[in-house]
């Protein structure tokens, strides 16, 4: 069973499958999401990102998405949608460009911008420096027990969200071809890890709007023939490990 974003993104698991469609019905593959996930991590480590430190990310397209994996290979955490005030510990903010400056940053971190051009040249291009890293990434040996994401003053390991990710997956039956829908977007770690990746470790297809199999919501609005809705309750149990399922040690 994965328990690290290490052990995800390996050279093996590469394919021309589809593993991620965006919001404007595009589709990238398991071999474009790994590959780049590489280099976004390669990239962010000149920006100081390293163990020990956090990463603000925002927005929930697949940049962002790069950009949360990418930091998760360096051993560090990542916060989905940061408040506007960082805390000492962030040493990068990954942020659309028109909204950089609406974030205050601590001494030393870096602004790193997508989506357009910055005025200001310290501020680092990262669609610039996907298109220019390098596509390969050293062999990760991810302590499971590292805080991946954090959501408020929560923190929550890899193993924490994998195992969530796996037992979501069992349950639902995720398989090769599966399309599930993050509602919401990557900021709860509840979506993240059941509608993102719970698809990813089982081969499936992560849906960022439109049509998908399996909608992971914390509401009934989500309920229809073809989808399920997992509560809230339901997903805090799975990470907590208290709901006794036999995926979710």
């Amino acid at each position: 069973m994965t328990e690290t974003a290490g052990e995800l993104f390996v050279r093996e698991r590469r394919s021309e499958a589809p593993a991620l469609v965006d919001r404007e019905g595009r589709t990238y593959d398991y071999d474009w999401l790994f590959t780049s996930t590489w280099k976004a991590g390669n990239f962010l480590r000149h920006s100081g990102v390293r163990e020990g430190v956090s990463v603000g990310v925002v927005g929930d397209g697949p940049i962002a998405l790069l950009a949360g994996f990418g930091t998760a290979l360096l051993s560090s955490t990542v916060r989905f949608a940061p408040p506007e005030k960082l805390g000492e510990e962030v040493r990068a903010l990954v942020a659309p460009v028109a909204t950089l400056e609406e974030y205050d940053l601590p001494r030393g971190a870096q602004r790193v911008g997508y989506g357009g051009e910055a005025d200001d040249p310290a501020v680092h291009d990262l669609e610039a420096g996907l298109w220019s890293e390098n596509p390969s990434f050293p062999p990760v040996d991810l302590d499971p027990d590292t805080p991946m994401v954090a959501d408020g003053g929560a923190t929550y390991s890899h193993r924490d969200l994998f195992e969530t990710a796996h037992a979501v997956a069992a349950e639902h039956e995720f398989g090769e071809g599966t399309r599930v829908r993050p509602a919401g977007g990557f900021a709860d770690p509840r979506a993240f890890a059941a509608g993102v990746l719970a698809p990813l470790v089982a081969g499936g297809t992560v849906v960022l709007d439109g049509e998908a199999d399996v909608a992971i919501g914390g509401g009934d609005d989500e309920d229809g023939p073809d989808r399920v809705s997992l509560s809230r309750i339901e997903l805090d149990s799975w990470l907590s490990g208290s709901r006794g399922n036999p995926y979710c040690r």
